[in-house]
């Protein structure tokens, strides 16, 4: 079939692996073309995931600060803070997003297309518009950065209005007084949290030992207190067996004989890959049972000019990880390697407290036999977390005994996901630069956060003499 358009690049997905891939290659002067089958650009990143959980969250805390403050209290000022009235400020975060997007490609000149594609070989894809008709368009390379959905169980109602998955969960449009988190991954989590803070009722079901156990086990027992103190109630190990919908809520039958009732059920176990419908089997591309795609260090799929980043590939399944091998994805397709390796990703995970880690963790350390100390600054003890009345968490950084390399990074409390920053430009610095020296003989402004690092720096020297 003679193709209507051709490119140099064309990309399938317009969320952040997507924007990264075709910003790389539009900038360093390929012809491309991107494929949206949304109705706006952004992908879930932006419409259902990352941006509006986030925007939630922050309207959910500023909620908090609002009843929490002694002058409104004092002042007799009240309001009914509800989840539709919290929504209204994501939903103006999503507008602007998606507006800010938009102009990147329109500026850069990329050809976007409304509609679904479907390989029909290794060099074209048909699509099929919203208006029913079809294109095709051509090119000598492919980026696939169609994204991930949650998992959805044939046994699970999802059509039952008080069932859920996190694509879904932004759209309640009514108060609940509690809620059963089925998942204890980072989805399930950053939910639980929200929820409690908004004074619902949550049991968050964990079928593993420990919440988020490929974190430092002391940042696990950190969140999991402050989650319970907060009055989350944690089930670990605990597997569903049915769930039975009623008019007033649902009821999570656990194969352990317990019964929970709530008004509402959130499912977050889980994700597949947004690969169904897209004639991969005409170019030799499989995806594994969870409808994910495996690619070589260079993000190439089987066929070696079709290549596929973000969470269609799987773990890390973040959004920043996901720019940047949509980035290294063009770049290889340029002929430049140096964005191929992208090592050292750091977790950002919005419960509350944040959490954010970068490197090893101390688990790894000593399996691997590695001489190392551990330094700790507690938030509790900084003036600005004083100030802020933002006092839980710590900063935790691990290093080497001899050396002084900085191995790990670990951070728990109130903007973690930003305090990880200042570490990680250290600890990715070649040698000898990668030391706790810096923080000792570096002045930091005071009262900050930022100095937890100084304190961290010199409670973990203290341990070598």
């Amino acid at each position: 079939m003679a193709a209507d358009f051709e490119f140099d690049v064309v990309v399938i997905g317009s969320g952040p692996g997507g924007e990264g891939a075709a910003m790389q290659a539009v900038k360093h002067g390929l012809r491309v073309g991107l494929v949206e089958r949304m109705p706006q650009i952004g992908g879930s990143c932006t419409h259902t995931g990352t941006i509006p959980s986030k925007a939630l969250r922050f309207a959910i805390f500023q909620a908090m600060e609002f009843r929490s403050n002694p002058l409104f209290r004092s002042l007799g000022t009240a309001t009914d803070i509800t989840l539709p009235l919290l929504r209204r400020s994501a939903q103006k975060v999503i507008d602007q997003q998606v507006k800010m997007r938009q102009s990147f490609y329109d500026r850069n000149d990329v050809s976007i297309f409304g509609g679904a594609a479907r390989f029909l070989d290794v060099n074209s894809v048909e699509l099929q518009l919203p208006d029913g008709g079809r294109t095709v368009l051509s090119a000598k390379n492919f980026v696939i950065a169609t994204g991930a959905r949650p998992y959805r169980p044939e046994s699970v109602d999802f059509s039952h209005p008080s069932i859920f998955d996190s694509d879904t969960i932004l759209s309640l449009n009514h108060d609940i007084k509690s809620i059963t988190v089925y998942g204890a991954g980072v989805v399930g989590c950053e939910y639980a949290s929200m929820f409690r803070n908004m004074e619902v009722k949550v049991n968050l079901v964990n079928t593993r030992d420990k919440l988020l156990d490929y974190l430092d086990e002391e940042i696990i027992d950190a969140l999991s207190y402050h989650l319970r103190e907060r009055g989350i109630l944690i089930r670990n190990r605990e597997e569903y067996q049915q769930i039975e919908c009623c008019s007033d809520g649902v009821i999570l039958h656990l194969k352990s004989g317990k019964k929970l009732k709530t008004d509402a059920l959130l499912w977050a176990a889980g994700r597949t890959g947004n690969t169904e419908d897209m004639g991969l089997e005409n170019v030799g591309i499989q995806p594994d049972q969870r409808s994910n795609l495996t690619v070589n260090a260079q993000y190439q799929t089987a066929a070696p000019n079709i290549y596929a980043v973000g969470d269609v590939i799987g773990f890390p399944a973040l959004a920043s990880a996901a720019y940047m091998q949509g980035r290294a994805a063009a770049s290889h397709i340029l002929g430049e390697g140096d964005l191929n390796q992208i090592c050292d990703i750091p977790t950002g995970i919005y419960t509350s407290p944040e959490i954010s880690s970068l490197g090893k963790t101390e688990k790894e350390l000593t399996e691997s036999k590695t001489p190392y100390e551990v330094g700790h600054a507690h938030f509790k003890s900084l003036a600005r977390a004083q100030i802020t009345g933002q006092t839980a968490g710590m900063l935790k950084l691990l290093f080497h005994r001899e050396t002084l390399e900085l191995l790990g990074i670990h951070c728990f409390g109130a903007n973690a996901s930003e305090i990880i920053h200042i570490g990680q430009a250290i600890l990715m610095q070649p040698r000898p630069y990668n030391t706790l020296k810096y923080f000792v003989t570096t002045t930091f402004n005071y009262p900050t956060m930022a100095e937890a690092y100084r304190v961290a720096a010199l409670n973990g020297l203290n341990r070598l003499f």
